[in-house]
């Protein structure tokens, strides 16, 4: 399912741009602007409700923080859990965690261990608002699975395609994205 021209217009253009941010040469894409727009905001989410709806997923689970917005109104659309996925050291109970390169060290990112044990082999939809060097989503698509679960998709509503991040992501489950950065 793709976006019509009028959604991606929607989308797009409450979507605002600031330039040298977090450093100069930077153009940083923030959502805070459609997350504030109502319409933008709905035609987002009934978008990804329709094409997630035929899906027989278990689970949706989103990345620290903004994935959180988009994933919980999501999983409350489809009627099943949420499951976050946290910075490490943000979880009160017992974490499974995996590292990521940053340009410069490492991250890392955690799960908690029980997250999927309710339903056995459970069918999780990762869930953030943008993918650019794609080391976190590929994180978290490895703790999805180590947790006893299989990560059906990952999806973004921003790709940043110029930085190649979702063919590293292809390697490890199929990537979807309503709006392309090139």
């Amino acid at each position: 399912m793709t976006l019509s021209n009028t959604e991606r217009a929607i989308i797009e253009s409450a979507i605002r741009d600031i330039k040298d941010f977090p450093k100069p040469g930077i153009v940083f894409k923030d959502i805070t602007t459609l997350l504030n727009n109502g319409k933008a905001f709905g035609v987002t989410m009934n978008h990804l409700y329709e094409k997630y709806k035929e899906y027989n997923l278990d689970y949706i689970a989103g990345i620290d923080a903004r994935g959180f917005i988009f994933g919980a109104a999501l999983a409350q659309m489809l009627g099943v859990g949420f499951v976050p996925i946290r910075k490490k050291g943000k979880l009160p109970y017992t974490t499974i965690s995996e590292k990521y390169s940053l340009e410069y060290g490492f991250d890392e990112v955690e799960i908690h261990l029980d997250a999927f044990s309710a339903i056995p082999n459970a069918r999780v939809l990762l869930v953030d608002d943008l993918i650019a060097t794609g080391g976190t989503a590929a994180a978290s698509v490895k703790l999805i699975n180590q947790a006893g679960a299989l990560c059906v998709e990952a999806c973004f509503i921003l790709c940043l395609s110029f930085l190649d991040g979702y063919k590293k992501l292809q390697e490890l489950t199929e990537v979807y994205s309503l709006v392309e950065v090139k």
